[in-house]
């Protein structure tokens, strides 16, 4: 492990995190939403995130498990803490009320049908879809940091990706927060800061990392982070992608960001 990658996959975090105060502003100055565009970018992002965990992090911890364990061992092991992730986020995402679930992602549009709306209630909306972000970003965080500590091309990879995905977020945030208080800087705030989660969850992977300094705990984590990716990818990545967009242009995204991040790693 390379422990001079730490600040830069901090900061590279921090930037996926901070994404959501790109869609609050976003909310601000565009007039509409342009839904071909969110759904190309999020089944792009879906897909160099779905290519890495199966092609280089899965991989890697593999690699790393299996200078421990037998070959049949290591992949039970890697598999198993694969799973892991899958069921962590998955539990994770449960923890949050179906009303404020990010997945129901606002587009620009619903800013016009806010103002029909009672204040208070909107203003619930925002808040508690602000909470529900910062829990799902958690795991984010960790995924984005570990990458990024083991190899800085996969951390640069993965946080634009996650990024990408962040934006629509912030929107989802600052939309509801806007009408209710009629403030847009207490909208854009509680869009930024639904995003500092994601430094948090790379606060955690440091502190396992500093605390179990053997190469295996890499490994394990390194299985742990591609389920909470695959996880991402399939459960809010893509059902946004189409929510927002046509099924083939979700799709177009979805094989170009394969296409892309395949060449970029075979070149790097």
């Amino acid at each position: 492990m390379e422990w001079t990658n730490v600040y830069l996959a901090f900061g590279l975090t921090l930037f996926a995190g901070l994404a959501t105060a790109i869609g609050g502003g976003i909310a601000f100055f565009a007039k509409r939403t342009n839904t071909t565009f969110l759904s190309y970018s999020l089944g792009f992002s879906a897909g160099v995130m779905i290519y890495i965990s199966f092609t280089e992090i899965l991989g890697e911890a593999n690699s790393v498990i299996g200078e421990y364990y037998t070959v049949n061992i290591s992949a039970w092991i890697t598999f198993l803490f694969f799973i892991s992730g899958v069921g962590l986020t998955a539990l994770i995402d449960k923890m949050v009320p179906t009303q404020e679930n990010p997945h129901e992602m606002r587009s620009l549009e619903q800013m016009d049908n806010g103002r029909a709306c009672k204040g208070k209630r909107l203003l619930r909306v925002g808040v508690f879809t602000a909470v529900a972000i910062s829990i799902h970003n958690f795991p984010e965080g960790i995924a984005t940091f570990m990458a990024g500590v083991s190899d800085i091309t996969v951390g640069v990879s993965i946080a634009i990706a996650i990024a990408i995905h962040n934006i629509p977020e912030g929107i989802a945030v600052s939309v509801p927060v806007y009408y209710a208080t009629g403030s847009r800087k207490k909208a854009f705030w509680w869009a930024t800061l639904s995003g500092f989660s994601e430094p948090l969850g790379a606060l955690v992977g440091y502190l396992i990392l500093s605390l179990f300094r053997s190469q295996i705990v890499l490994g394990y984590m390194f299985a742990l982070v591609a389920g909470i990716m695959i996880y991402i990818s399939f459960d809010e990545l893509l059902p946004a992608a189409h929510k927002y967009g046509k099924h083939h242009t979700t799709i177009y995204g979805l094989i170009s960001g394969i296409i892309v991040i395949g060449i970029s790693l075979m070149m790097l």
